[in-house]
This record gives C-alpha cells, structure tokens and sequence, in this order.
C-alpha cells in the first residue's frame, strides 16, 4: 500500500503544480492535448493536490487513509466509462496516456484496498 502512496504523490504531485501553476503546461504533459484550454484545468489541480496531500499522510497512516485510494477507485472508472471509452468508440480526441494510467489504477486498486477495514468488519 506504501508504493500505492508513493506513485500517488508522485503523479497527483506533477499534475497538481502542473494544473494550478501552469496549466497550458499540463494541457501537453498531463493531458496529452486531448483538452482545450480552460481555467477548469485548475479544478483539476485541486483535486490532485488533495490527493498529493492525502497520499503524504497515507505514508504515515496507510490504512486510515485509504478512504482516498476508494475515492481514486470511484473517480477513474467513472471517467473512463463516461469520458474515455465513449471517445474511443467515437474516435473523438482524449488523453490516451491518462485513459491508460487510470485503467491499471482501476484494476490495482481493488487489490489495494482493505476493504474489510475500511467498512469496519
């Protein structure tokens, strides 16, 4: 779990300064120039910056916080189900290396997850 904290601040740490500080930056690097511009990019780097900070206390408190490893869960396959795949279907443009990413987190994270932990069994 310790390398799933590790990988998540390495990552949420690059696409959060990216996104808040240079957002055209993260539309080439993080989003593969599937996106247009737009000042949202920034709520994207919050969102990853909670992550970041969350994942630094992961380090510290791996099972309490694992809650933000579901969340990751929920998140990626709701995006690759709504956003990737029906642009893949339609073969409109989205960022190809994010779809991939967030599928091996899809298929990680439920392996990662103490589930009987976090649901108090």
């Amino acid at each position: 779990m310790i390398f799933i904290y590790i990988a998540n601040i390495l990552v949420a740490g690059w696409i959060s300064i990216t996104s808040l500080f240079f957002p055209r930056t993260a539309l080439t690097t993080v989003f593969s120039n599937g996106l247009a511009y737009s000042e949202s990019i920034r709520l994207v780097g919050a969102l990853w910056l909670a992550i970041f900070l969350l994942s630094v206390l992961g380090l510290f408190y791996p099972r309490q916080m694992s809650l933000v490893l579901l969340f990751q869960l929920i998140y990626k396959s709701a995006w690759l189900l709504v956003v990737a795949l029906p642009a893949q279907v339609n073969n409109q443009p989205y960022p190809k290396g994010m779809a991939i990413t967030f599928l091996v987190w899809v298929v990680v994270l439920p392996f990662v997850i103490p589930w009987g932990e976090l649901f108090g069994e």
